[in-house]
């Protein structure tokens, strides 16, 4: 029993190391295809395929979110005689933590169940391979692009979550739970800081970084067969779904320590 939890151990570590080389790899080889022209081809159709085609789930995630938040709040601010602040609780909400969040969750679905399928069908019948033999860094021509697509379009995609999140809330809101609207959007204003919507794009290019690099690192690293195809996207999205929670707490930590800091400062003057 120990010796078997012993190999647990090293092979968990020896995968940390492997995947920190190939994350440095990959933080290289995007680098040097921000100044290469050559590359830009590449990365305009990643961007196609991981940003445009994910807007319609983006639309409908961001749009039940608010939407279900304001069914779920009027009753206990209702109660408190608040349900004009209602439109304060949920464009917060939206903003700073479910928007990106839920967003994330639907992108490491979509996009990096999809980019895990083709990097690893790639692996299995050998073409990364031949692309090495070519001379060529499949880094470089592979996940570059795809990282850079991910990391550059995660933050608009959560934006425009984000904005549907804050329409599906004031429909049910205003219209559905009869809110006046003009106290529900003057207190939506004053409660939303400019802060609260960076938070959220902030966090965008850390999900977007932790989905890309954990899906590709997942297809070159894939099993033969089409049984390791499949479990490589299973524990893709499982990996960067625990990852986009981790980051999310990390950040959210982070954010309100200098939030607090800067507070303290600027009270005191």
């Amino acid at each position: 029993m120990i010796e078997t939890m012993g190999a647990k151990a090293i092979q968990a570590v020896s995968n940390i190391g492997r995947f920190a080389r190939f994350v440095s790899d990959v933080t290289a080889a995007s680098a040097r295809s921000c100044v290469r022209s050559s590359t830009y081809p590449l990365i305009w159709a990643q961007m196609n395929i991981i940003g445009v085609r994910s807007v319609p789930v983006i639309m409908i995630t961001g749009a039940f979110v608010g939407m279900t938040l304001a069914i779920q709040a009027y009753d206990q601010l209702a109660g408190m005689g608040l349900e004009e602040h209602l439109g304060v609780l949920i464009n917060v909400s939206v903003v700073k933590e479910l928007g990106p969040v839920l967003a994330a969750i639907m992108l490491a679905g979509r996009v990096g169940g999809a980019l895990t399928a083709e990097l690893g069908t790639m692996n299995v019948t050998e073409q990364i391979d031949a692309i090495r033999s070519m001379g060529t860094d499949p880094i470089r021509h592979l996940v570059a692009p795809r990282v850079l697509a991910c990391l550059l379009l995660t933050p608009f995609l959560i934006i425009y979550a984000d904005l549907m999140g804050i329409i599906g809330g004031y429909f049910v809101s205003v219209i559905q739970l009869g809110i006046n609207a003009r106290a529900y959007w003057s207190l939506s204003a004053n409660g939303v800081e400019l802060w609260d919507v960076a938070i959220g794009v902030i966090k965008g290019i850390f999900f977007g970084a932790a989905i890309a690099a954990i899906s590709c690192y997942k297809g070159f690293t894939c099993r033969e067969g089409a049984h390791g195809v499949g479990q490589a996207c299973t524990e893709a999205f499982v990996a960067s779904f625990i990852s986009i929670l981790a980051l999310d707490f990390a950040l959210a930590v982070i954010f309100k320590a200098i939030y607090n800091t800067f507070w303290s400062i600027k009270s005191l003057v």
